[in-house]
Formats: C-alpha cells, structure tokens, sequence
C-alpha cells in the first residue's frame, strides 16, 4: 500500500489546523481572571417587619410606617472577602405626616459565600444618636452583566440615647451595579 504523498500533506496540515483551533480555543476562551481590589455600588429599599424593644413587639404596618433607602459600596479584597459602607436615609409616616426620620452610617464587612451568598456585619451609627450592629444575611436573586438584584434579611440591633435596647428585622430589595 503506497499513501500518496498529497494525502500526507493533507492529513498533517488539517491536525496542525486542528492543533491551532484548540490551542486558540485553550488560550482565549478561559474567564478572564477577576482584578482586585473590585468596587460595586448598590441602592437598595429597606422595609423593617418587627421590632422587638423592652418586651414589646412592634409591627412596620400600624399606626406608623418606616422605610430606609440604604445604598453603599462594597470593596471586594478577593472573591471571598470585602468591605463595605452604606449609608441609609429613613423616612417615617405617622399621623399622615411623612419626614426624614434619621441617617444611618454603616460600616462594616463581608463574607462571600458560594451560590451568591454573602454574609454581612456592619456597625451602625445613627443620626438620632443610636448606634449599635447589623448582621444580615444576602442573595443575588437574578444576576446580570451590568447589574444584579439582590434580597437581603438584616437584623439591626440598636442601643443608646435614653432607649431600651431594640432588635428588628426586616426585608431590603435592591440593585447592584
């Protein structure tokens, strides 16, 4: 049996093309490695549900109403661990009279957990002279190439200015970008 020296050719240019198409493929179609340190900007509504304070148990949706429109940055050190801070305006409606209530500062820091997962703890510092912390627990619920929405469950827990000591929790939607 003679193999013709054309289908040599053939053969060796199609595995060197072959060869060139994976390698290609190998080398440029890899995620590109995230940079860190990553910022990430978010806005976000805030409703709290209950509050607990002195033995009593106060509901968002009575005689008043609060909603905080916290929004922040987070500083991604790796895919792992961040820092973040935000800062919440809140708005109370009681009596039909609807004013800013308080400003809240918020500090604090962030595990990222797989499955779009974080867990976060900030400090809290409020304009109404209360202070304390807040751990909340977060999802990406739909993720997008420029932006993602997220739900969260944070549980403030405030002390000071004259006021027995409150733990709340509540539901935060919001956007990052």
């Amino acid at each position: 049996m003679t193999i013709s020296l054309t289908f040599i050719k053939f053969t060796r240019s199609c595995l060197l093309s072959l060869t060139f198409i994976f390698l290609f493929n190998a080398v440029y179609s890899q995620q590109a490695a995230s940079v860190y340190p990553r910022i990430i900007g978010y806005f976000s509504i805030y409703h709290p549900i209950e509050t607990l304070s002195s033995g009593n148990f106060t509901g968002n949706f009575g005689n008043t109403y609060t909603v905080s429109f916290p929004l922040g940055i987070q500083i991604l050190k790796s895919d792992h661990v961040g820092v973040s801070l935000e800062i919440a305006p809140t708005v109370r409606t009681e009596n039909n009279i609807s004013k800013v209530s308080s400003l809240s500062f918020c500090p604090g820091a962030f595990l990222r957990l797989p499955h779009n997962a974080n867990v976060v703890a900030r400090l809290a510092f409020e304009s109404t002279g209360r202070f304390g912390f807040t751990p909340s627990v977060n999802k990406v619920l739909v993720k997008g190439k420029d932006c993602s929405l997220f739900g969260s469950i944070p549980f403030p827990v405030r002390f000071g200015n004259n006021q027995a000591t409150s733990i709340g929790g509540g539901l935060q939607l919001g956007v990052l970008f």
